[in-house]
């Protein structure tokens, strides 16, 4: 499967989905006009994606320094299909980078561990 990749505007995230790699990057903000129709074929490559992973480590790279409530909506949508992943037999690692002085986010994070017991999340500040 190709590698997918989208450009960070002032408005949305980088996406770097390296499926060679099984390494999947998200970093940026967050508040696409529209958010279903931006994050629509990131859901789709990344289903596709996993739906092909059998037994396969996957690391989820996972910077976002904002984003709105549609895009939290759409992440709780990527983050479901990361744990079907990991709920049939992949291991899935998400590395949660944050700045250290941001509750809001860790918050976010701290739900989705809740929410998504088989990704092992790992909590990473980053000192500013």
């Amino acid at each position: 499967m190709d590698n997918f990749y989208i450009a960070a505007t002032a408005t949305s995230p980088e996406v770097n989905f390296r499926f060679d790699q099984n390494l999947l990057s998200l970093s940026g903000e967050s508040y696409p006009e529209n958010a279903a129709a931006f994050y629509t074929p990131v859901i789709e490559k990344l289903r596709t994606y996993l739906a092909s992973c059998a037994d396969t480590v996957v690391t989820a790279n996972v910077t976002l320094t904002y984003f709105n409530s549609s895009s939290t909506k759409i992440l709780f949508s990527i983050f479901d299909a990361l744990d079907r992943a990991a709920s049939s037999g992949n291991r899935v690692l998400v590395n949660w980078y944050r700045d250290e002085e941001e509750e809001t986010i860790l918050e976010f994070c701290e739900e989705l561990q809740i929410d998504f017991t088989a990704i092992e999340f790992t909590d990473c500040p980053i000192a500013t």
